[in-house]
């Protein structure tokens, strides 16, 4: 009896184990073409949000599989339940046309009652486009061109919806929308020597802004920016395709090279009158933003020197031009920019983040620059001020309070007391709040998990209704064959703590021996391990640990999330640093049991170039085989804003441009290295990879390279990015 009884467990044993073996093989294993062409892992989300001004009602764009057209939904905020069509794609048509135009994006006027339509929108850099505008009345739903004089830039409603500007040819414009006038505030500009109203290549990367010109709350006035290029030198990129290729010539400050001279003005519509605004005599300053406060004719500037390590907040009389100075901040190392900066509408004080305590933090100041108060304290960075809810006294961001891999929405008090948090979900929170303040959509995800949106009520931070649950992604992502992204930490060999994530195999086994290939960007301030999701770069890891790779990412000295201290040890030795705990890293891993230390990769893109660079040459005891994309090899060749900010000028910290150059190191490559560029490349030029190869050369040592005709940092277009990942995993497959 017993011994039948074993018997049929041992059978029951082997079906069940069979059948789980059949089950694992019936995973689905993903292919490159489900990543880069098919798009199998696309995420669903809300799209296309603009809060209506009572903060009641949002719309959002929404595909009509019917007409094949794009229409505008109105939804109601509390149920997230559509109630209106405000805009049916269909009918977009101009007057004396059948066809209806085809828009990429759209902006309300502030009372709702117009609406500017972009269309045929063409990329210009990464900020900055030009498009074909439309402006739509909505109570006698007709539509007519913005302007029939070229496509134009960065239109923007007045406050009060009676005139749009633009920008064209560097020149600064506005439409009356009564009489449909276009009317010429500036004549000036002129292609590579003087733009007015948007802003020069460098500003648009580096600061992270394009639009320069800013309507006063009255909409009787325009804040812009003037610059004068005339003395930065010149850049010339060769287009491919024609019988003679073409040049496409632009101004690039390079690191230690002469900026524009910027200028600010104000623009009186009413009386024609333009007033330069006081700014200094010094011109080799930068002037990172500017804005309007709540006090009538009062704009705010920031000003920041060469080595910006000293930001200035002036105020300035736009009616005489006279400026003073509110605040002044400075620090050792460097000052980042932000859009932290919010003056509150009592006219009286405004609230500003500084990381001046040791981490980022906000702090509230009256309007002569004196501290009132801290705002919010302790061993965390503040990463975003989401807004002032001055009704209810509350102050929305949010902060790496958690864990320097999540990111949570907070609340506090203009006092700064009765701190809470709103968010409860792991992971990484990205909120679009109301512009009354009464809700806010969260976009919430992890690592391993795609988007959730949801509706929520403020201050409470209530549930009001779930929006988008990518259930049917996660219904799909059961079919394949995936490994969970896992966080862990170490401490190096200088008892520094770091921060990093793997990806196993989903068969692995403890008594095997795996390759691992890293992932490294490793730029101050970024963040790579951190729990969120990324569609794109994640299933390609996926796909790696499929065919037997464990994936590896280490966040180094240097990083985001950890405090002013961790990210600004790499001032003036960028790339030192990083390289020492990417070798760590390496190390680390090859310590580990199930580990072969002698397939060790590593792979980044951009500044994750440079650092796979210097990891196959100073660290080329420790790394196998690595792949560079568009890296940047010698910090000379990059621009002056973000290099000198943590590097200081070549000519006074010429050390440590060259000492952490993987130029200067060419002659220490071992393994195999794969060096990828697009030659279209306006922000990390070609000239990079170009210099790089040359020092391999006169070192006598052996490399794969590629380059992408055309093709800017990005990289992309058509099937190129489906290339580049097959090349990739190619070479990974084969050299590693």
């Amino acid at each position: 009896m017993r011994i039948l009884f074993y018997k049929h467990f041992s059978f029951l044993l082997l079906i069940w184990l069979f059948s789980g073996a059949v089950n694992a093989q019936q995973k689905q294993k993903i292919t490159l073409e489900d990543i880069w062409q098919q798009n199998t892992f696309a995420a669903k989300t809300v799209s296309g949000v603009d809060w209506a001004k009572d903060g009641r009602y949002y719309t959002s764009m929404v595909a009509n599989d019917q007409t094949n057209a794009t229409d505008i939904i109105r939804y109601n905020v509390t149920n997230g339940q559509p109630v209106a069509m405000v805009v049916a794609g269909k009918d977009l048509k101009v007057a004396g046309s059948d066809k209806p135009i085809d828009f990429e994006e759209y902006t309300f006027s502030a009372d709702e009652q117009k609406i500017l339509f972009a269309t045929e929108t063409e990329p210009i850099y990464r900020h900055s486009s030009r498009s074909e505008y439309y402006v739509y009345d909505v109570k006698t739903k007709t539509l007519r061109p913005l302007s029939s004089k070229g496509k134009q830039l960065f239109a923007t409603f007045s406050p009060d919806g009676s005139r749009v500007a633009f920008v064209r040819d560097n020149n600064l414009f506005y439409v009356d929308l009564a009489s449909n006038q276009e009317k010429q505030i500036t004549t000036n500009g002129e292609r590579n020597k003087i733009i007015n109203g948007g802003t020069d290549w460098v500003y648009e990367e580096e600061f992270s802004f394009a639009k320069a010109f800013f309507w006063s709350p009255d909409g009787s006035k325009i804040a812009f920016y003037t610059f004068d290029e005339s003395q930065v030198k010149q850049y010339t990129l060769q287009m491919w395709g024609p019988l003679y290729p073409q040049d496409y010539t632009f101004k690039y400050p390079k690191a230690g090279e002469a900026n524009s001279v910027v200028t600010i003005s104000v623009v009186d519509l009413n009386s024609n009158k333009t007033t330069r605004q006081d700014i200094g005599t010094e011109t080799d300053i930068y002037i990172p933003r500017i804005g309007w406060t709540e006090t009538k004719d009062l704009l705010w500037i920031q000003r920041m020197n060469r080595l910006q390590n000293t930001l200035e907040i002036l105020h300035a009389n736009v009616n005489t031009g006279k400026t003073t100075v509110a605040l002044r901040l400075t620090d050792k190392a460097y000052i980042e920019i932000t859009d932290d900066l919010k003056y509150l509408k009592n006219g009286k004080q405004f609230i500003i983040s500084s990381d001046k305590d040791g981490y980022n933090h906000l702090y509230l100041y009256d309007m002569q620059g004196k501290q009132q108060q801290q705002l919010t304290k302790g061993n965390w960075d503040i990463t975003d001020v989401v807004g002032v809810d001055e009704k209810q006294g509350l102050v929305y961001y949010i902060a790496a309070e958690v864990s320097p891999m999540e990111k949570q929405l907070y609340s506090v008090n203009l006092k700064g007391s009765n701190k809470k948090r709103l968010t409860i979900a792991k992971g990484t929170h990205r909120i679009s709040m109301s512009p009354d303040f009464t809700y806010y959509l969260d976009y919430q995800s992890t690592a391993n998990t795609p988007p959730v949106v949801s509706l929520h009520a403020a201050p409470s931070g209530k549930l009001v209704k779930t929006l988008e649950e990518n259930t049917q992604l996660n219904a799909k992502l059961k079919q394949f064959d995936l490994s969970p992204l896992q966080f862990i930490s170490f401490n190096t060999s200088e008892n520094v703590k770091l921060n990093a994530y793997v990806i196993k195999p989903s068969n692995f086994d403890q008594s095997k021996k795996y390759p691992v290939l890293m992932f490294v960007y490793g730029g101050p301030g970024s963040q790579q391990v951190l729990d969120t999701w990324n569609s794109g770069n994640y299933f390609w890891f996926q796909m790696l640990a499929q065919q037997g790779y464990i994936v590896a990412c280490v966040d180094n000295r240097g990083t985001g999330g950890r405090g002013a201290a961790f990210r600004k040890i790499t001032y003036a030795n960028l790339g030192h640093y990083e390289t020492i705990d990417q070798i760590e890293g390496a190390k680390y891993f090859g310590n580990l049991p199930y580990v072969d230390k002698n397939r060790i990769g590593i792979w980044g893109w951009s500044f994750g170039g440079y650092m796979t660079s210097l990891a196959l040459t100073k660290g080329a005891d420790y790394f196998k085989t690595g792949i560079a994309v568009a890296p940047v090899t010698n910090w000379r060749y990059y621009d002056n804003i973000y290099t000198e900010r943590y590097l200081k000028r070549p000519q006074e910290n010429a050390a440590g441009y060259d000492e952490n150059s993987p130029v200067t190191h060419a002659d220490k490559l071992k393994g195999k290295y794969l060096l990828i560029h697009g030659t279209g490349d306006d922000n990390v030029h070609f000239q990079n990879a170009v210099a790089m190869e040359d020092a391999l050369i006169a070192a006598n040592k052996q490399f794969d390279s590629f380059y992408y005709p055309n093709r800017n940092h990005g990289i992309s277009g058509g099937n190129t990015r489906l290339h580049l990942y097959t090349m990739m995993t190619n070479f990974v497959l084969k050299n590693l």
